[in-house]
């Protein structure tokens, strides 16, 4: 179904708009399920009690970094459109390519709008694009919309039989539309419940961004205050609290500033001395309290804490920058890019014949001499068949195919047989002059 509902229908939605408030720090408008009403009324969603939504989290920068590696990361990846034939596919010309790797729409470039919807289906849960389409159906622009002013509802069924279909609410300062699923690209994240995706920051490092919103406040007021008093001031009679304070005013007068704690000395009664204190960031625990929340978002985000700044520790992901390139692509961006992939391929082209794929190929890219021996095997040789043709190898490194390039080496000769060494167990002694 394409374009706007009936207009029942979109009465029914609007009957149906949750209201929204003004958040009282920034301004923004947000709907009553979201998490942000928490900081409205104040009440603190984790243990430490910060109040975890999109924005305070990514003022955390572990979060930040993660969050921009795996956007920055998706965004890059080409998108190639391929088409099937007799059981194999090829490289298709066609115009959703120009779509999904260069252009969305007027006001949003590809790799810009790839970063917003990851980072939306990280942060909120859920990347949402409204898709423009002309008479034909054909898609003609994709316009990235946020997720906290987008109601997603079940649309009525009249059997529970009947397959789930979705309607999304679109909305802004100017007013708001109704569309069915079919014009709309929905990225979930983790634990698609059929409405919704699961937010990282709200399920999987709810807590521990909370510790580092807290630990990175706590730091902060730890050394714009100096930290620690320099000096102890030690008394030969009692003091009482009266002639302290005198005496700490007069301090602070002549030698504060604007320094804080720094320069307010510590009173001592019972004699009189001056020592200079000295308090470290480790003694207060900070460095490793920040370490530790560093590792504990990357676990939550699927992202190896060796790329996003914690080297501290060894990496169970191998060594050198392929097999960190392998894992990366496998285990962390692998099961974002297939729920891309499926949703672009069911909602854009609605047939086997054409789909997309991401070209993973400069992640799991070795150095030159590792790219060289990979393709001097592919191309065959000697007695060796090959699997790949010089121009799918040229097209791979960007350049233009030379004449009689399509075809597979196909070895004149076989191989000759393997002679048996000197050194073989297995062969018999009295053969040796046979």
């Amino acid at each position: 179904m394409f374009g706007l509902f009936e207009k029942n229908r979109r009465a029914d939605a609007r009957d149906r708009i949750e209201p929204t408030i003004s958040n009282l720090v920034d301004g923004e408008v947000i709907q009553s399920s979201s998490p942000a009403m928490f900081e409205v009324f104040g009440n603190p969603t984790t243990a430490s009690g910060a109040v975890v939504s999109p924005e305070s989290a990514m003022r955390v920068s572990a979060v930040f970094a993660a969050v921009s590696l795996l956007a920055g990361a998706i965004a890059q990846l080409p998108l190639p459109v391929f088409e099937r034939v007799d059981g194999h596919r090829k490289r298709a010309e066609h115009d959703y390519w120009w779509l999904l790797n260069e252009q969305f729409s007027s006001g949003w470039s590809s790799a810009t709008g790839w970063e917003f919807i990851v980072g939306q289906m990280l942060l909120r849960g859920d990347g949402v694009a409204y898709m423009t389409r002309n008479r034909a159906g054909v898609a003609t622009g994709l316009i990235p919309w946020p997720c906290d002013r987008v109601m997603i509802l079940k649309q009525d069924k009249t059997s529970p039989r009947e397959p789930t279909r979705l309607q999304y609410t679109f909305h802004d300062v100017e007013g708001y539309f109704t569309v069915d699923q079919d014009d709309v690209l929905h990225f979930p994240g983790f634990g698609f419940n059929g409405v919704h995706g699961m937010s990282v920051i709200q399920w999987g490092a709810r807590n521990g961004i909370g510790i580092a919103i807290q630990g990175d406040e706590h730091a902060g007021k730890f050394f714009s205050e100096g930290g620690k008093p320099e000096v102890a001031i030690t008394a030969t009679n009692k003091m009482n609290q009266a002639m302290q304070d005198d005496f700490r005013d007069a301090w602070v007068k002549k030698y504060g500033g604007t320094q804080g704690n720094r320069r307010i000395p510590l009173i001592l009664t019972e004699g009189l001395d001056i020592k200079e204190l000295t308090m470290s960031a480790v003694d207060q625990q900070l460095l490793e309290s920040r370490q530790w929340q560093v590792i504990d978002v990357a676990r939550a985000f699927g992202v190896p804490p060796h790329m996003i700044g914690e080297t501290t520790k060894s990496t169970s992901w191998g060594s050198g920058i392929e097999s960190m390139g392998i894992g990366f692509v496998k285990y962390t961006l692998g099961p974002h890019l297939k729920r891309i992939k499926d949703e672009l391929n069911r909602k854009l082209f609605r047939t086997p014949r054409y789909f997309v794929e991401h070209n993973v190929d400069m992640f799991m890219a070795g150095d030159s001499k590792t790219q060289a021996e990979y393709f001097s095997k592919a191309l065959g040789g000697p007695g060796t068949q090959g699997w790949m043709a010089v121009n799918e190898v040229r097209r791979l490194k960007n350049l233009p195919p030379i004449e009689g390039g399509d075809e597979l080496y196909k070895p004149k000769d076989p191989a000759p047989p393997a002679k048996p060494s000197g050194d073989d167990p297995e062969r018999n002694p009295d053969d040796a002059d046979s």
